[in-house]
């Protein structure tokens, strides 16, 4: 029996999969499942291995191995340091001078944290970009605009218009409606 051996999962689904496919593995591999039964079952069985295996949810089998990660995470910092003295450090608040490195930046801490079987963002990778932002990007805060009021010469004409085009289109209104057996 395929159960009593030991595979890998990734190989187990796909086993079983092919073999549900062709109505082999119900009725050969569970015991207790007979010919006439395996059609339901071997749907569910479908639908539970495209949920777990072929839908892209994936367990981690693996715990987070946080120091590999924070032992990795500073190659990616000082490759996008290095790609970062290519812009001039005037155009660094501006995203479009740097952001293929900073896309770059962004992948590798990702593969370096799957790589170290953790998730992706984590709070010890956010910590890690943010120190990055603190380096290249602390003088980049955005500044308010301070908005102010149009002239009054504008400003009444801006309000008076709307006003004055909505009482004409009332009169107007009122006017045909008395005026109903001229114009039918």
């Amino acid at each position: 029996m395929i159960a009593e051996q030991q595979f890998p999962s990734e190989t187990l689904v796909l086993l079983a999969f092919v073999n549900c496919m062709s109505g082999q593995f119900l009725h050969s591999y569970v015991p207790g499942i007979s010919e006439t039964s395996s059609s339901a079952g071997r749907q569910l069985f479908v639908n539970g291995l495209m949920t777990l295996g072929f839908a892209g949810a994936r367990q981690q089998s693996e715990l987070c191995n946080e120091s590999l990660m924070l032992e990795k995470l500073p190659a990616c910092g000082k490759s996008f340091e290095e790609m970062m003295k290519r812009v001039d450090s005037k155009k660094w608040c501006n995203l479009t001078e740097f952001i293929m490195y900073y896309d770059n930046f962004t992948q590798c801490t990702e593969r370096e944290a799957n790589n170290a079987s953790c998730f992706w963002p984590n709070p010890l990778a956010e910590g890690f970009i943010t120190g990055i932002h603190k380096q290249f990007f602390s003088n980049c805060t955005s500044e308010k605009v301070h908005w102010e009021d149009p002239p009054d010469e504008i400003l009444i004409t801006l309000i008076l218009i709307p006003v004055l085009l909505t009482c004409a289109m009332i009169t107007l209104v009122v006017w045909c409606s008395k005026r109903s057996d001229i114009l039918v």
